[in-house]
């Protein structure tokens, strides 16, 4: 059979590949099928080169068939070109150009995760879970994630028509306007003249910095006033792992914060507070949402699991994987998905989320449609191809009843409030009475400190252990 160029160039590659990466014993009898495969690819592209409609250009199938290849495996593994890789280290920095969306994909279209603070898009009053169908008129269906960010980035007040699906609506268009979109990742005020309120929008090189000034200068300014501090990350759609690990290891004075596992038991790895408790043991509530993931759900599951801070709101995104970016020199990077995150009692954030230890609605709801808004609030389960874990298809812990405010007003934040009351419902120098409020384990084995005996006996039965993704614009 006559083997084309294209093709031996991709077989003498995959051949460097696994000389350098492991022993090339018995490989030409175990590597067969994939040699086969290799040059169904090398057929197939220079078929489309000779034959298609248009001519096309090397480089964009290239990238087409690497990113597909990518996002088969999950919804949060891809490609970045040169161009993306630099916009990507840029997002991480804290500052870039844009509309102010952190966005993910789903069945062809793009998803709001959540809208990021005083962006036009959460002016605009885009919602977690809506649906962009159309950018200036022209469908995103069959464009990449990264295609359609590209598209919605560009030069600061131009403006761009985002047709919206809202769930309960007809389609409506947005005129948004780009703007230069600084993340503040940390804001903060004191809430009456007894709370610290902290909120978190996402989780770059900033946050922790400004975490540990908001909480200097509750101190100075309240002193033994202070009752409590409200953690809100609520719609944070995550971000730097190095980051959460810091926030976490500010409120604990010990023990593990995550662990991720690969796809091998030597990939386990660990991370753990280091003593000090920035804020000395004073009460925390931390809300949570459905637009809340990632990094934002180690937080939230680490000061849960060692009955540190109280969670409330509603359940968590369910994003509970690593995303590990791989440099490819001039040609950019692939983000690739290489581990699950764990809480410290061994609990898989993937596809589950975190449950609150008390369910606060945002919104007066009657019990029917709670039902409804469950089976909605999948996050990450809802996703195509998402990373599956065992037990996924159980019926979701939940706690014993959810409060809902009997009605609200346009500018009340009543998941808040309710917070705020139950701090404020402390006597002087008390804690939270976990054992009134927080809910008990699903299991024995629940228990942070008998989180490592159990990752070790899982290491120990099986290799294949269960083990950032979604992109702003």
């Amino acid at each position: 059979m006559r083997i084309s160029l294209i093709t031996a160039m991709i077989v003498g590659a995959f051949l460097a590949g696994m000389a350098m990466s492991r022993p090339f014993v018995g490989a030409e009898a175990a590597n067969s099928e994939t040699y086969r495969q290799l040059n169904l690819f090398g057929d197939v592209f220079e078929r489309v080169r000779e034959d298609y409609v248009e001519e096309v250009e090397d480089p964009e199938i290239i990238e087409a068939a690497i990113n597909g290849m990518l996002q088969s495996l999950d919804p949060h593994s891809s490609y970045m070109n040169p161009k993306n890789y630099r916009d990507m280290q840029i997002q991480t920095r804290g500052e870039f150009g844009g509309l102010g969306i952190e966005v993910t994909m789903e069945e062809g279209f793009v998803k709001v995760v959540s809208p990021i603070d005083d962006t036009p898009a959460m002016r605009a009053g885009l919602k977690s879970g809506d649906y962009i169908t159309h950018l200036d008129g022209e469908t995103v269906l069959g464009l990449t994630l990264s295609e359609a960010v590209e598209k919605m980035r560009g030069p600061v007040s131009t403006s761009l028509t985002v047709t919206i699906a809202r769930e309960g609506k007809k389609p409506f268009d947005v005129i948004l306007v780009r703007d230069k979109i600084k993340i503040r990742s940390v804001r903060y005020h004191v809430e009456g003249d007894d709370v610290g309120y902290i909120r978190v929008t996402s989780f770059n090189e900033q946050t922790l910095p400004g975490i540990e000034k908001a909480i200097k200068e509750f101190d100075n300014d309240l002193g033994d006033k202070l009752k409590g501090y409200v953690l809100d990350l609520r719609n944070n759609p995550g971000g730097l792992l190095d980051q959460a690990i810091g926030v976490s290891d500010a409120f604990l004075e010990r023990g593990e914060i995550v662990s991720t596992r690969g796809r091998h038991a030597r990939d386990i790895q660990r991370f753990n507070a280091n003593r000090g408790d920035m804020i000395d043991g004073k009460p925390i509530i931390v809300l949570i949402n459905g637009g809340s993931a990632s990094a934002s759900e180690i937080v939230a599951g680490a000061l849960q699991d060692h009955r540190r801070a109280v969670v409330m709101g509603m359940r968590s995104f369910g994003k509970g994987s690593v995303q590990t970016i791989i440099p490819l020199g001039s040609q950019g990077a692939i983000r690739l998905t290489t581990a699950r995150y764990y809480t410290p009692s061994g609990r898989t954030i993937q596809a589950k989320g975190i449950w609150p230890d008390i369910e606060v609605a945002s919104q007066p709801l009657d019990p029917e449609a709670k039902k409804v808004l469950i089976e909605k609030q999948r996050g990450e389960a809802a996703l195509r191809n998402h990373l599956s874990v065992d037990g996924e298809g159980e019926e979701p812990r939940q706690s014993d009843g959810v409060v809902y405010p009997i009605s609200i007003g346009d500018e009340q934040d009543f998941q808040l409030d309710y917070a705020l009351s139950m701090l404020r419902g402390l006597e002087p120098g008390s804690a939270l009475d976990f054992e009134m409020i927080a809910k008990a384990p699903e299991s024995a084995d629940e228990d942070p400190a008998a989180g490592e005996a159990a990752d070790e006996a899982a290491d120990e039965a099986s290799d294949a252990d269960p083990a950032d993704s979604s992109e702003t614009e």
